[in-house]
């Protein structure tokens, strides 16, 4: 036993273990303290670097006072207020061109003339075959007097004789024959009638060969030439463009199916011509058209202004895009749509875990935000809430709206006034 002892106490002293020591026990105590204090420490640093990383900060913008003007837009072209197609009825060579583009004309005034060679012999042989039908009624004519009196005479005859002579046989052939030759004096009338009326055709062929200007104004277009070859078997052909009066046009746009209904005749608006950048000119609606038009699945209907172009600034066939004017509202309280768009952040909620790491816990998530979709959808669309921020925190406020421009929507009802903040936007720090 004293071997024993001796050689653990040997063993104690040769390794300098002292089994007693009380410094030893608190400098471990002190160590493991130290420790958890430097863990806690750092956890709290990395939360609350999380915690500034993902605070929410908010954008507002103020309600205003003012006015509001509620515009539709459309795009179209310029016409002019009566355009006129002068083409030919008749085929033939274009002789002489009398006017040219931007020619002013007059009604009457001649612009073209075709070559007559052909026209003129057709008239002249229409003139002989009337007078020829003319002569054949009077042949016709003289033949009807010469067998009613001829069947007079057989009629005296048979008075005289009492009926015995001539025979019944030849009185009806006498009646027969003046039938006859009435007949051929109406035929010969009609075909008279029928010369008469190619003449006429003739003549006016001749007569269309000079081509006339039918209205006051401008030449647009000119689509011939001296010497030209015009036909006009099938289809009359256009030679001239003619626009009545510049200084008033037409600006016809098409109107979206979703704005149609809040255009109206006698609305003001405004349009603008790549021409004329810096140039606003302004026009009135005149006529809404029911027709509709389908162009690559979209329905627009064709809505036409008028325009004053007293300068002749404007010219047939321009693009414009025109601002039409549907509703004006003045001294009104004015929201931003930014505003009614925004929807408040809800912090996420997670569910406790019983089995985390120890990790874990030390170092928890930073809390996490996500958009909140709104959820409730009341019946009336003009019913909506905004926010503005009170002690730093979101406060909803409910409002009425009215019209709107797309920018700014007015409000009818609610609790806000002119210089009020709300908010339009969040705005993540540290980003």
């Amino acid at each position: 036993m004293k071997s024993k002892k001796d050689t653990g106490s040997d063993i104690t002293q040769t390794l300098g273990i002292n089994q007693g020591s009380v410094p030893g026990k608190r400098l471990k105590r002190w160590l493991f303290v130290a420790a958890l204090i430097f863990v806690a420490v750092t956890a709290m640093i990395i939360w609350r670097q999380a915690g500034k990383v993902n605070s929410i900060r908010y954008k507002t913008q103020e309600v205003q006072r003012g006015n509001l003007t509620v515009t539709v837009t459309a795009t179209g072209t310029l016409e002019p207020t009566n355009q006129v197609e002068v083409g030919s009825e008749v085929s033939g060579i274009i002789e002489t061109v009398e006017v040219d583009y931007n020619d002013r004309v007059k009604v009457g005034q001649i612009l073209a003339i075709l070559d007559t060679s052909k026209l003129k012999p057709k008239v002249l042989e229409s003139k002989a075959a009337l007078e020829s039908a003319q002569a054949m009624v009077l042949e016709a004519q003289a033949t009807v007097r010469e067998r009613r009196n001829e069947l007079a005479r057989l009629k005296h005859v048979r008075e005289l004789s009492d009926g015995k002579v001539p025979s019944q046989h030849d009185m009806d052939a006498a009646e027969a024959a003046l039938q006859r030759a009435q007949a051929d004096e109406a035929s010969a009338k009609a075909r008279v009638s029928e010369a008469q009326a190619t003449l006429e055709a003739n003549e006016s062929d001749l007569a269309k060969a000079v081509i006339y200007s039918p209205i006051n104004g401008i030449v647009l277009r000119r689509s011939v030439e001296p010497g030209q070859t015009v036909a006009a078997s099938f289809q009359t052909p256009v030679l001239f463009t003619l626009a009545e009066d510049l200084t008033q046009m037409e600006l016809h746009v098409d109107v979206d199916e979703a704005d149609v209904g809040q255009v109206k005749e006698g609305q003001e608006a405004t349009f603008t011509v790549d021409a004329y950048p810096d140039r606003t000119f302004p026009a009135r609606i005149i006529q809404v058209r029911y027709g509709s038009r389908e162009v690559e699945g979209v329905i627009t209907y064709e809505t036409v202004l008028n325009v004053n172009n007293s300068d002749l600034s404007l010219r047939p066939g321009m693009t414009a895009t025109a601002d039409i004017t549907v509703q004006k509202v003045e001294n009104a309280i004015l929201i931003p749509n930014a505003a009614l768009r925004f929807s408040p952040p809800a912090r996420e909620k997670e569910a406790p875990s019983a089995g985390g790491s120890v990790i874990s816990k030390l170092f928890p998530h930073p809390p996490r935000f996500r958009s909140k979709q709104r959820e409730e959808v009341t019946a009336d669309k003009r019913q909506q809430r905004v926010w503005r921020l009170q002690d730093g925190q979101l406060v909803a406020v409910a409002v009425t709206t009215g019209a709107t421009d797309g920018i700014m929507t007015e409000v009818t009802s609610g609790d806000v006034e002119p210089g009020m903040a709300l908010v339009v936007d969040t705005l993540k720090a540290g980003r």
